[in-house]
Parts: structure tokens; sequence; C-alpha cells
């Protein structure tokens, strides 16, 4: 199961739920990074963004669950909530993330694991999976996945 918690954390880093949050206004003036920001600005945060940053994480486009599973040799936990430090945020951080996230992973482990345990999934025959995206209201998969899917046997 820690695996498979790794897969769910890497697939919100990879493709979190929104792209963005809502804007946020600065109430004074702040330096932010090396960046002057003054008082009154609107911040936008690009959430997917930060998950693609390669000052962050190593090879940041490339689908390894294995970076969250840190805790197993010694080292702790993944912090989603962004009260250690704010690596990604699917969920948004601090006190305005969202207050259903922890119900909303173990949904989603639930979901992800009852979906690898009764089904074999393997991609349509002479056809690959394409993860590339486009942007419609949200970002969605730019061909989608057409898989064939076999009921394992119980």
């Amino acid at each position: 199961m820690p695996y498979l918690k790794a897969v769910v954390l890497e697939g919100l880093r990879r493709h979190p739920p929104a792209h963005f949050v809502l804007p946020h206004a600065v109430t004074e003036d702040v330096v932010l990074d090396k960046y002057s920001v003054p008082k009154d600005s609107i911040l936008t945060f690009m959430l997917a963004e930060m998950g693609w940053d390669p000052s962050v994480w190593e090879q940041p486009l490339t689908f390894k669950p294995e970076r969250f599973l840190n805790n197993v040799n010694g080292g702790e936990a993944f912090d989603i909530t962004g009260s250690k430090e704010i690596k990604m945020m699917p969920f948004g951080a601090g006190r305005r993330i969202c207050p259903a996230y922890g119900l909303a992973m173990l949904h989603l482990e639930y979901f992800v694991a009852n979906l690898i345990w009764s089904y074999e999934w393997k991609p349509m025959h002479g056809q690959e999976v394409d993860l590339s995206v486009k942007e419609e209201f949200t970002i969605v998969m730019k061909n989608p996945l057409q898989a064939h899917l076999c009921p394992r046997l119980k």
C-alpha cells in the first residue's frame, strides 16, 4: 500500500486537479524570492508548474512514484499540506487548503486500488498511451485514454 500511495501522490504532482488556484491579493509590499511585489498586486500560483519545477524535482516530467517512498528509508513521509515546505499543492496549502483533502486522498487511494485489484489494464491493440495534454475548461488528455480492461478472476 505505500507504493500505491506513492503512485497517487505522483499522479497529483504530475497532473494536479487544477493547474492554478484562485488569485490572491497582496496586502503590503513584499519581496518574494528575488521579486518585489507591490501592495494590492494580484498573484496567481501555477500549481502544475510547481510540480514540474526542475529545481525542486529530479526529472520532473518523468512519472516516478519512488520519489515519494523516502519514508521507507528512514526519512519523513511527504507533507502534502505544505506546513513544512511547499513542493506541490494539489489541494492548496496553509489555512486555505481544501478541508476535505484527507478524505480526497483516502478516496483516491481506494479508487485506484480497486481499479488495479479488479481489472487487468492493457493498451488497445496497436495503440500506445499518450500522456500529452490540452487546455479546455480544465487540462485534459489530448488523446483520450483507450484501455482494454479484463476483469480479474477472484
